[in-house]
């Protein structure tokens, strides 16, 4: 038992108890806790397998490579649209959960041998995304812009790169490439 979960759970306001039974299910399955991004983490040999956390609505096990999951019972979900390796169980009472311990526990093993067999999931690659007419036009004027690009991590250009495309029209595309650019330039992801 980590104290910062300790801590995390006697301070939550809501599913505390929901939290709690599905950090019993944790430990029931061997797994390490920790505290990470400010939520009950549990690995194996190191590796992140599952984050507890809650949200408004629900609280939910985060497995970190469920997208290799087989998913039997058709209970992950995607958390978000451009989530690749994410997915969620989702939980909005203490009965779902204690009703659904057995196949909670399954779905845990399976992400414990997923790790085992040191299984990765496959990333889509940063060329694969789509490059806004816009933002290619202040490449083909600036240099160092494109330079700039070049030199961020790949997951600081995706998020440029969804960000600007999700942009309905050329101008909102065009005002957002002009806002970001000084953070681009210097070297900042999106949210930085």
């Amino acid at each position: 038992m980590n104290a910062k979960v300790d801590l995390f759970l006697s301070k939550a306001n809501k599913w505390q108890a929901e939290m709690t039974l599905l950090r019993e299910i944790m430990f029931e399955c061997n797994l390490r806790e920790d505290f990470k991004w400010m939520h009950p983490c549990y690995t194996y040999q190191n590796n992140n397998i599952i984050l507890i956390h809650g949200f408004k609505n629900y609280c939910a096990l985060l497995f970190f490579k469920g997208v290799l999951l087989e998913d039997k019972a058709g209970i992950l979900i995607k958390q978000t649209e451009n989530v690749q390796d994410r997915r969620q169980i989702r939980f909005t009472n203490l009965d779902e959960i204690s009703n659904s311990k057995s196949t909670i526990k399954e779905y845990i093993l399976e992400a414990i041998q997923v790790e085992k067999s040191d299984l990765k999931v496959e990333f889509k690659k940063t060329a694969d995304y789509n490059l806004p007419e816009e933002l290619q036009k202040r490449f083909d004027a600036d240099k160092n812009l494109r330079n700039a690009f070049a030199a961020l991590t790949p997951g600081r250009q995706k998020g440029y790169l969804l960000f600007f495309s999700a942009a309905k029209q050329s101008k909102t595309r065009e005002s957002r490439v002009d806002k970001y650019t000084p953070k681009i330039m210097a070297g900042k992801g999106l949210d930085e």
